[in-house]
């Protein structure tokens, strides 16, 4: 409640009220909080309960994950732990450094508990991250992810050797990697899921690591099944549902007009289709490929939902936006300390 009603208000002034410069005032101040391991120690006491599980093949302390997005070039890995997260995910990363969209490009949509992006994966590019992973004083504690996408200058017959140069690139640094292929920000990237795309893709980067793909809610349900057909012929470690959509659905009407803005909606109008999709993924694959779950999760409710859909775990983005680091203490605390069997 105090984060609702004194620090998130403050943080939605920043900047005037845009998004991206509270973003980015809030990473610089957790970055700074990173070096002082006495204060991060305090705040894991308070915000980070276990509820282990092994999840393909990787331990993860508790199933509540940060979803790529928020720190991309992980400037403040030490934190987010501290905060309650059992797992990081950076990114999405690209083999070449890139400014990004234009701004404004990241809207809150208050009534809703939603975000419009745009960003256009705009990171340091995939060597500067893993300079800054290979120079961390010790490690986060927690697994670590890495989502990797297109450089937006590659063109599409070169993807492949685009996203495997940033694998090459951070393949010692991260725990299991997401194929980022859904976000709707860089032109054409959705067409890489389709199947011989996607086929050739997994085929260059499926190896000693986790390697999951990360879909878009707007699919039908026959392109997911085709896509699914990839991952397990290819031998893909599992899913992540669901990227950003470009549906408006669910909008509070206050919301509206800003959510004609071009880009990703997450948060809470996402969340049914998100546990739709994740639902027909364990369907589909009869609980073969794990999934992690993620849209719209705002409340230890919205998670147990995710879980009994058929994820494994879970990430948060919007959700931590809007309701704090109480959130991921909160869910931790309602899941079961039990660890599933790997999917």
């Amino acid at each position: 409640m105090i984060f609702e009603r004194v620090v998130r208000p403050g943080l939605f002034r920043i900047g005037g009220g845009d998004a991206e410069t509270a973003h980015e005032w809030t990473l610089a101040r957790l970055a700074a909080l990173s070096r002082r391991p006495a204060a991060l120690a305090a705040l894991r006491a308070t915000y980070f309960r276990r509820s282990p599980r092994t999840v393909f093949g990787v331990d993860f302390p508790n199933p509540v994950g940060l979803a790529a997005g928020m720190d991309k070039n992980g400037v403040a890995l030490p934190a987010w732990p501290a905060l309650g997260f059992g797992f990081v995910e950076v990114g999405t990363v690209t083999a070449y450094a890139q400014p990004g969209n234009p701004r404004p490009r990241l809207f809150r949509l208050r009534d809703s508990e939603a975000v419009v992006n745009r960003m256009g994966f705009n990171n340091a590019g995939a060597e500067a991250l893993a300079a800054r992973l290979a120079a961390l004083p010790r490690p986060i504690g927690v697994p670590l992810g890495i989502s990797l996408g297109k450089s937006k200058v590659t063109p599409l017959d070169e993807a492949v050797e685009d996203y495997l140069a940033s694998y090459r690139a951070l393949r010692e640094h991260g725990d299991y990697f997401a194929v980022n292929v859904s976000s709707p920000n860089t032109p054409g990237l959705r067409s890489l899921q389709d199947r011989s795309h996607l086929d050739a893709l997994l085929a260059a980067l499926v190896g000693e690591k986790p390697v999951l793909v990360k879909i878009a809610p707007d699919l039908t349900e026959p392109a997911i099944a085709e896509l699914l057909e990839v991952c397990l012929d290819r031998g893909a470690a599992g899913v992540i549902a669901t990227n950003t959509t470009l549906s408006r659905d669910g909008l509070a009407p206050a919301d509206r007009a800003r959510g004609g803005e071009s880009g990703g909606l997450s948060g809470r109008p996402l969340a049914g289709r998100a546990r739709e999709v994740v639902a027909f993924v364990h369907r589909e694959t009869d609980g073969r490929l794990p999934v992690i779950g993620v849209g719209g999760i705002l409340d230890p409710d919205d998670a147990a939902r995710m879980f009994d859909a058929g994820a494994s775990l879970i990430q948060l983005y919007t959700g931590f936006i809007y309701r704090g680091p109480a959130l991921t203490r909160t869910i931790t605390r309602t899941t079961p300390r039990t660890t599933p069997s790997p999917r």
